[in-house]
């Protein structure tokens, strides 16, 4: 790792030095004037002065050598489609779809909300947004209407940009009414939505002077030539919200300059994805990897970028090592939870096809345990790389770099810190620097590095509450995991240190499905954990106390009471949160101060110790917990 730590070194002791190289990787405009504005702790503003546009260096700039070279590729394997973008012809469609966008009075720095499946006119809307100093904000497809409606209120749309419908497995996931709900329920609904009709839904009817069809508006706008917008590297490219430990998504801001930098040299020295190289990246567009790595990281980089909607094991459990193999696919980055689900399937699946082009796996999303990283790695006989980051830090935070030095896999570790972060593990007790082997919090000694959130949409205060107020008397973000680094200065992930779960790479605060639960008129009370699930990483699961304990004494009336709490969560937030079993109670087990006992119930439905119980209220509250796992 020697020279992976002289290079890491130089990203913290020398940062200006270092990001000045660094940000040669991408066009500006007009160049900047500072590196690095940290006058206000813990806000960082990277390349002050210097003026950028996502879009000009994901497309624009790329048209003169590598024109007709294909861009995007999209791959449905719902609709048995494939269509080819060329960068020409991505320049043309994002210029159509800008020039629609603008037609609705949308303007530089103007927010617009994208609700999109996994089509090509989602990444198009992203890139117009971007060429036009809109800020995007996606809001995943699995989400409900609710959901949809406070994020409206959040960020204030201009305009929504959605579908008729999804795929999913072949069933169809209707966008057009959950919009018209969320328009319904949102106190700030944008004036119009755009809407792609694919065809899908027959019962399709659009809101006359509100809804406008995408096809026929590209139509009217179809030699649009719109003029990029250049942005100031600190303002802002887009919202994407994450769950926390309260009700209320965060929305975290990323900036213009500092991502783009980030990207173009994490494509380099993480990724080792060439120009003119393809890279195929699994996710969805709702989530941070979509936006890093299946539209801007790899376009940014000259790459050509896979855009598949679709399951691993559909038609069959061959599909992706296909689709690898048809277009020479060099870089590759899915989940653990994708790798888990294909552990299942027949293993002659794995070596069917050429990945001779295949130079890495990346997994991210959720902590790999070493079985499922062990089992990859064998099975593909291909470096599979475990990395580490999160929506808020919009890329990696540890990983090997290959791109700078080869280095060792350990299975069940995502590495080691990424240069530009200064990432300390820290005892909870009193924030020392907690030693080989030894649990600590992983936290990030400020300025964050270029490509970071730079705060929270709207709530500066927010922003420094939730991640920089850990450690009192240390200016410190904390990652809410717990981490332990071994004697060769590897890290591996052990948990989250409050109360959100990841289920299959998709955080949700345990707050907001209590909210959802108790939704229903005849919860009062409700405790939700995650518990560890083989395939999933983790699934919620619910405790409740009813109002009228009489709908719950028979089998089927708790089988049919359960059934509608599921149905409420669903219709609040979606089915991407719904427990996987909700359970009756009379109490919940709290301290004598009222604080509910969450980690002593999540122990005992792992089969865990529940730990230290002298402080607890009533200790027959834990008794009913465990009668209702029906644990000893």
């Amino acid at each position: 790792m020697g020279a992976y730590t002289d290079f890491h070194r130089r990203s913290i002791a020398d940062r200006e030095s270092f990001w000045t190289d660094e940000a040669r990787r991408i066009h500006w405009h007009r160049p900047f004037s500072q590196v690095l504005d940290y006058s206000k702790p813990p806000f960082a503003k990277w390349f002050v002065g210097g003026q950028t546009n996502l879009c000009h260096n994901a497309i624009d700039r790329h048209l003169a050598a590598r024109g007709d070279q294909p861009a995007l590729v999209y791959i449905s394997t719902e609709t048995n489609t494939e269509k080819t973008y060329t960068y020409r012809e991505l320049h043309t469609e994002v210029n159509r779809c800008a020039a629609v966008i603008a037609a609705q009075g949308v303007v530089r720095g103007d927010r617009v909300l994208l609700y999109m499946p996994m089509i090509p006119e989602a990444a198009i809307a992203m890139l117009a947004c971007a060429r036009l100093g809109a800020v995007h904000s996606v809001v995943f497809g699995g989400f409900a209407a609710a959901s949809c409606a406070s994020r409206i209120d959040d960020a204030k749309p201009k305009l929504l940009i959605t579908a008729d419908a999804g795929l999913r497995g072949g069933k169809a996931i209707h966008y057009k009414p959950l919009v018209d709900e969320a328009m319904r329920l949102a106190k700030h609904p944008p004036k119009n939505v755009l809407i792609v009709n694919r065809g899908i839904d027959k019962d399709f009817k659009p809101v006359p002077g509100r809804d406008l069809d995408y096809a026929e508006e590209t139509r009217k706008h179809a030699d649009a030539q719109v003029p990029v917008t250049w942005l100031e590297s600190s303002d802002p490219s887009y919202i994407l919200y994450t769950s926390g430990t309260t009700g209320k998504p965060k929305g975290v801001q990323r900036d213009t300059g500092g991502y783009a930098v980030a990207l173009a040299s994490s494509m380099e020295h993480i990724y080792c994805g060439k120009p003119g190289e393809t890279m195929f990246t699994t996710s969805d567009v709702g989530w941070v990897v979509g936006h890093s790595y299946i539209v801007y990281g790899p376009l940014i980089q000259g790459m050509t970028t896979i855009f598949y909607e679709g399951l691993p094991i559909r038609p069959d459990a061959g599909i992706w090592w296909k689709i690898v193999a048809d277009h020479k696919v060099s870089v590759m980055f899915s989940s653990p939870t994708a790798v888990r689900v294909l552990k299942k399937q027949d293993p002659a699946y794995m070596t069917k096809y050429d990945l001779s082009s295949l130079k890495h796996l990346f997994l991210a999303g959720e902590p790999l345990d070493e079985p499922t990283h062990r089992w990859i790695h064998d099975a593909l006989g291909k470096p599979v790389i475990d990395h580490y980051w999160q929506t808020e830090t919009g890329w990696p935070i540890l990983s090997l770099a290959p791109g700078i030095e080869p280095a060792k896999v350990k299975y069940g570790s995502p590495g080691y810190p990424v240069y530009g972060y200064d990432l300390k593990l820290l005892r909870e007790t009193d924030a020392t620097e907690a030693g080989p082997d030894e649990k600590g919090v992983l936290t990030i000694a400020p300025p964050l590095p270029p490509g970071c959130m730079t705060t929270v949409w709207g709530d500066d205060e927010r922003f420094v509450s939730t991640y920089f107020s850990d450690f009192p008397g240390k200016l410190l973000y904390s990652t809410f995991d717990w981490g332990v680094r071994d004697k060769d200065g590897y890290t591996f992930i052990l948990g989250r240190t409050d109360d959100v779960i990841n289920v299959a790479g998709h955080r949700i605060g345990t707050r907001e499905i209590e909210e959802a639960v108790q939704a229903h008129s005849n919860i009062a009370e409700v405790a939700v954990v995650g518990v560890a699930d083989p395939v999933k990483g983790q699934m919620p699961l619910a405790f409740a106390v009813v109002k009228d304990a009489k709908k719950v004494e028979a089998e089927a009336d708790r089988a049919q009471q359960e059934k509608e709490v599921l149905a409420a969560v669903d219709r609040q937030l979606g089915a991407i949160a719904r427990p996987k079993r909700v359970y009756f109670v009379t109490l919940l087990p709290k301290t004598r101060s009222g604080k509910l006992l969450r980690r002593s119930i999540q122990a005992l439905a792992e089969g865990r110790d529940p730990g230290d119980l002298t402080t607890i209220e009533d200790p027959t509250a834990l008794a009913q917990i465990r009668a209702a796992l029906g644990v000893k």
